[in-house]
C-alpha cells in the first residue's frame, strides 16, 4: 500500500466521522459531502497549510513589487524634480541621465509598464490549469528576476522600454495564478484571511521598499556601478530565490504535498471532493468563458476594483509628501510612512479573518471604506499636517482592505475554476487600469484632485458594493423559492455557482 493509501490506526482517533464504513476514495460525491473531519485536527492541517504556502506566496508577491515599483524609486534628476530626492537621497538621481532618457521618456518607461501588464493578466490566469500552477508560476518569476537584473545594465531608453514591457508581461500573471492557486488549497470560507496576507504585501512593500532602495543606493561607485544598477541588480538575485521556492514549494497537486502525513492527504482528498462543484471540470470550455464575460458578479466586482486600486495606486504617491510637508527630509518621511503602512497591513488581516468568520463582505467593505471616506474629507478640509498625517492612518484602513475582500468575494462567489480564473483575471485587468487614471490626477503636490478623485471614486464604490450585495441576497432567495417548489427555474446559468445547492456569500 502506498503512503498516500496508507490506512489511519486504530488506536488514533478518526479523522473522518461518517456512519458509513467506506473510504473517500470508495465514497461517492453525495456521500463526501455528509463526511464531517475532525475539527481539531483540520485546523491543524490549515496551519500546516499555512506555514508551508503562506510564506513563499507572500516572499513571491513582495519581490513582485519591489522588482515593478523599483523605477519608482530612482526619480529623473534633482534639478528638474527636487521634491523627489532629499539630502540623503541625491545618489538616487541618475537613472535617466545614464541612459539618456528625457523626462518625457522616463515618464512613458513608468507607465508603458500596463501595456502588457493589463492586456496578459486574463491569459495567464486561464492557462494556469493547462499549464499547471508550479511551472508558470516559476517561469513567470524566473523571466521577471532575470529582467530585473539585467534592468541593471541597460544603456538606452529602448532597453528601459523592453524591460518594462517584459516585466509587466510576467508580473501580469503574478496576483491572479497566486490566487487562484489559493482556491485550490482552501474553502471558501478560508479565503478572505489568505488573499489578505497577498495585499499586506503590497502594504510591507510600500513600507520597507523605500528604505531597502536607500539602503542599496549607499552602494553608489561599487565595481564602478551606479547605486540604482544595484537595487535592480541585488532584488532581481532576490526574486530568483523565490523562483526556487516556488517550485520546489508549491505543488500542482496541494492534496499530494510532500509535508502533508497519510492521515492529512485523506483529509484533504475529502476537503477537495467536497469542493468538486467549486472547482469543476479540468476540461477548457469555451461556454465557460462566455457565461463569465456575461456575469453580473463580474461586472460589479470589476467596477468596484477600479474604484478601490483608484486609491492603493495614488496612496503611496501623496503619503511622502506630507510627511515631507513637516519638514522632514526624504529619508525621514519614509520613515515615517512605515507605521502607516503597518497599521494598514495589520487592518486588512483582521477585517478579513472576520469576513471569514461570518462570510460576510458587503457588510466590512462599507465599514472600511467609511473610514477612508471620513480620512480623505480630512486631507481636502484640514490644514494642520499633524491631521493630516491621522487622516492616511484613516485612508489606509479602506486601502489595502477593499482591494483585498473584493477580490475574495469574487474568488467565493464564481465556479468553476475555468470561469473563476477568467473573472478574476478580467475584474485585475479593469482594476488595474485605475493605475493610468491615478497617474493624471495625482500630478502634484497638495494633490487635491487626486484626493477629490479618490473621495469619489470611495462613495461610488459603495453604492456598487451595495447593489453587489443586494443583487447576490436576491440570487439566494429565488434559488431558495425554485428549491422549496414556489418558483419555476427559469434562470440562464444553471450550473457551476448557479447550481441550486450553491450559496452565495454576500
Amino acid at each position: 500500500m502506498s503512503a498516500q493509501h496508507e490506512a489511519i490506526p486504530l488506536d488514533r482517533k478518526p479523522t473522518v466521522q461518517k456512519h458509513s464504513p467506506q473510504t473517500p476514495e470508495e465514497t461517492s460525491v453525495g456521500d463526501i459531502d455528509e463526511l464531517v473531519l475532525d475539527p481539531a485536527k483540520e485546523k491543524k492541517l490549515l496551519l500546516k497549510l499555512d506555514l508551508a504556502f503562506v510564506p513563499i506566496i507572500m516572499l513571491t508577491y513582495l519581490s513582485c513589487f519591489l522588482d515593478r515599483s523599483n523605477i519608482g524609486r530612482t526619480p529623473p534628476t534633482a534639478r528638474e524634480f527636487p521634491a523627489l530626492t532629499g539630502p540623503g537621497n541625491v545618489k538616487v538621481a541618475g537613472m535617466p541621465e545614464d541612459i539618456g532618457a528625457s523626462t518625457n521618456e522616463f515618464s512613458i518607461a513608468v507607465s508603458i509598464f500596463y501595456a502588457t501588464y493589463v492586456l496578459l493578466e486574463s491569459p495567464w490566469a486561464v492557462a494556469m490549469k493547462t499549464l499547471t500552477p508550479r511551472n508558470i508560476l516559476t517561469g513567470l518569476c524566473i523571466i521577471w528576476s532575470i529582467t530585473t537584473v539585467f534592468t541593471g545594465f541597460i544603456r538606452n531608453v529602448a532597453a528601459l522600454y523592453a524591460t518594462r514591457l517584459i516585466l509587466g508581461g510576467c508580473e501580469a500573471g503574478l496576483f491572479p495564478c497566486l490566487n487562484l492557486y489559493l482556491t485550490m488549497v482552501y474553502r471558501r470560507e478560508e479565503q478572505a484571511k489568505r488573499v489578505s496576507y497577498l495585499m499586506s504585501c503590497a502594504a510591507i512593500s510600500g513600507a520597507v521598499g523605500g528604505l531597502l532602495a536607500y539602503a542599496l543606493l549607499q552602494m553608489d561607485g561599487v565595481a564602478g556601478k551606479a547605486g540604482w544598477r544595484w537595487v535592480y541588480i541585488i532584488e532581481g538575485l532576490f526574486s530568483l530565490v523565490c523562483a526556487l521556492l516556488i517550485w520546489f514549494g508549491l505543488p500542482n497537486d496541494p492534496t499530494t504535498a510532500y509535508f502533508l502525513t497519510a492521515e492529512e492527504r485523506e483529509m484533504m482528498r475529502v476537503r477537495q471532493a467536497q469542493r468538486q462543484k467549486y472547482m469543476g471540470s479540468d476540461r477548457f470550455s469555451w461556454e465557460e468563458m462566455r457565461l463569465a464575460l456575461r456575469d453580473p458578479k463580474l461586472i460589479f466586482s470589476a467596477v468596484t476594483q477600479f474604484c478601490q486600486d483608484i486609491l492603493l495606486y495614488g496612496f503611496s504617491t501623496f503619503l511622502p509628501t506630507i510627511l515631507e510637508s513637516l519638514g522632514y527630509n526624504s529619508l525621514m518621511s519614509n520613515v515615517l510612512t512605515v507605521p502607516v503602512y503597518l497599521w494598514a497591513a495589520a487592518v486588512s488581516v483582521v477585517v478579513a479573518y472576520c469576513a471569514d468568520r461570518y462570510s460576510k463582505f458587503a457588510a466590512f467593505i462599507v465599514g472600511t471604506n467609511i473610514f477612508g471616506i471620513i480620512g480623505y474629507i480630512l486631507l481636502l478640509a484640514v490644514s494642520s499636517d499633524a491631521v493630516k498625517y491621522f487622516a492616511t492612518f484613516l485612508c489606509g484602513v479602506a486601502v489595502y482592505t477593499g482591494v483585498g475582500l473584493n477580490v475574495a468575494w469574487l474568488n467565493v462567489n464564481v465556479a468553476p475554476q475555468y470561469r473563476r480564473a477568467l473573472a478574476i483575471g478580467l475584474q485585475q485587468t479593469v482594476g488595474n487600469c485605475a493605475g493610468i487614471v491615478a497617474g493624471q490626477v495625482y500630478r502634484s503636490s497638495p494633490y487635491v484632485l487626486g484626493n477629490g478623485f479618490s473621495l469619489g471614486a470611495l462613495v461610488v464604490a459603495q453604492g456598487v458594493v451595495t447593489l453587489h450585495g443586494l443583487y447576490l441576497r436576491r440570487e439566494n432567495r429565488v434559488k431558495a423559492a425554485i428549491v422549496e417548489g414556489k418558483l419555476e427555474d427559469r434562470r440562464r446559468v444553471q450550473t457551476g455557482d448557479g447550481v441550486l445547492d450553491f450559496r452565495y456569500l454576500y
